[in-house]
């Protein structure tokens, strides 16, 4: 497995700790594979571990422990290096995704929050748990804008996203919302911060009719997918599966309308919900 690039212990305690595990293992003389089959995970999930794109859990922490003989650091440090400020059926995938080198992604029924607006979030978060206090609608919202804003950076990570048609016609926060929203894509488009096609409601039956993906490549660590449903969600390394579900969003972008017609369409949609909401 490729050696990953030496990490900036001081720039966030999930480095730190990948950090140590890594020295620790070398230390030890393991493999990634090697100290994988000793906590019973694979060693793609090392060398994520080690790479700070995966969250130590305290039953690995404790088994890290156990196998290197670091007499319990792992299991002391791993609560802090897994505090997050989102939930935590999403907290993983969502740190995961400020490393990664690209990103590819299907959304079948939302705009993704990578494109969302704060409208746009306000209206998807309220509509996730209507009873919440509003301070706390804020905290989301906040959380994330913060997350798309490593869109600021000029060209990394790559962003491919395959929009479902229904997404942009499910009116979500009323049409004002809904123009900005579509404008704002548009405006990522148009400046190629982003590849953003269309899968049309005329393309029938699909390869991911099934539900939404999100796939993430990463420099020094081996891919990871997302799989995301009501309130719950999960990290996939296994590389069969990740291969299968590249193969996946091949075929979803390929049924897709091509980035100019989908900007065609994004933009003519905005205008008509300006037009429907100022008759």
């Amino acid at each position: 497995m490729t050696r990953p690039k030496d990490l900036d212990p001081s720039s966030n305690p999930r480095a730190l700790l990948g950090a140590e595990l890594r020295h620790a293992r070398e230390k030890s003389g393991f493999s990634q594979e090697e100290l994988g089959c000793r906590i019973f995970v694979s060693g793609s999930f090392i060398g994520q571990l080690e790479a700070g794109t995966r969250r130590m859990q305290p039953d690995h922490a404790r088994m890290l422990d156990e196998a290197l003989g670091t007499g319990g650091f792992f299991a002391r440090n791993c609560k802090a290096a897994a505090k997050s400020k989102y939930d935590e059926h999403f907290a993983e995938a969502a740190e995961a995704e400020g490393h990664a080198t690209a990103i590819r992604q299907y959304a079948p029924l939302l705009i993704p929050g990578l494109l969302q607006t704060p409208a746009y979030a306000r209206a998807v978060n309220r509509a996730y748990d209507p009873t919440t206090p509003e301070e706390t609608v804020d905290e989301w919202v906040d959380g994330r804008m913060e997350r798309a804003r490593l869109l600021d950076h000029p060209t990394k990570p790559l962003l491919w996203v395959v929009l479902d048609e229904s997404a942009l016609r499910r009116e979500t926060g009323g049409r004002a919302v809904m123009a900005e929203a579509l404008r704002h894509i548009a405006g990522l488009a148009r400046r190629s911060r982003a590849i953003v096609q269309v899968l049309p409601l005329s393309a029938g039956a699909h390869a991911a009719a099934q539900g939404a993906l999100k796939l993430m490549e990463f420099e020094d660590a081996p891919p990871l997918v997302y799989f995301e449903g009501v309130r719950n969600g999960r990290l996939e390394d296994d590389p069969a599966m990740v291969d299968q579900l590249r193969f996946v969003f091949d075929l979803l972008a390929a049924d897709a309308l091509s980035p100019e017609k989908s900007l065609a369409l994004i933009e003519a949609l905005a205008q008509d919900y300006t037009h429907e909401e100022h008759p």
